[in-house]
Parts: structure tokens; sequence; C-alpha cells
């Protein structure tokens, strides 16, 4: 599962569409609508929350928009119900982090995309405010 920090407009149309997936099953997970990937790590931040629901519904609601603008048909009813008037915290040492790991994927499946990548530090995702510091701890590095 990978829930992007990046803003979900440089995921390619792969990425873009497995992201939708993920952020899907992790809401499933946050409604204990599953047995799998209860212990995700990368669910830790939006448990962290006073509404991990409100958060997961607050970032589908992003990607579904970015499926939107591209003409994708993402069934953005599937979202549940929630909102959530809150920016989660994100380092910038994660975003960095994710970028690079984009960069890599991205050369693998879609130069094209690759190419369209800023050589600047790219924006968050709209849920997250971007702060000074390091990799996330509940990143999984290998």
């Amino acid at each position: 599962m990978r829930l992007w920090s990046l803003h979900p407009k440089y995921l390619d149309a792969r990425g873009l569409s497995a992201l939708w997936r993920e952020a899907l099953l992790a809401q499933a997970v946050l409604a204990g609508r599953t047995r799998g990937y209860r212990r995700h790590p990368q669910l830790a931040r939006f448990r962290a929350t006073r509404n991990p629901r409100g958060a997961i519904a607050a970032y589908l609601r992003a990607v579904a928009e970015e499926g939107a603008r591209r003409g994708y048909r993402f069934h953005a009813e599937r979202i549940r119900p929630g909102r959530a008037r809150m920016r989660l915290p994100v380092t910038r040492g994660q975003l960095d982090w994710e970028l690079a790991h984009l960069r890599r994927k991205l050369w693998g499946r879609d130069r094209a995309a690759y190419r369209r990548l800023p050589a600047a530090r790219l924006a968050a995702h709209p849920l997250f405010d971007v702060r000074p510091g390091p990799v996330e701890p509940w990143e999984e590095r290998r």
C-alpha cells in the first residue's frame, strides 16, 4: 500500500489508479471493515488524528478530484461520508524520499511521465502541511 504524500497530479495513469484503489482499501481498514492491512505503517498518520475516517475521506476526495480532472471515472460515491477540516503534517524529508521513489517507478514504466516531473521540489497532497524534518518514521525503507 502506498498512500502518497505527494500531490496526485504527479502520478502517471497507473499510479493514480493504484492510489485510488489503495486509499479505498485504507478507508475500509480505518472503518474496521477488513482484517488485512490493519497494522500497515502508512495508516499511522491517519490514526493519529481525532477523526481518522474523515481524514482518509478528505485524502480520497483529492484523489477523486485529480481523477476527474484527467477524465477518469473513479466512483466518488465510494468515499464514505465524513468531513475533516484538518491538515496533517508531513516532513520535507518524506516528500523528498517519495519523489526519489516516484522517479524510480516512472523511469521503469512511463518515461514520458518521468520527464514531466518538475526538477524542483514537488507540492504535497492537499491534505498535508509540509514541515521541516527527515523521512517519516513509519516509512518502510529498504
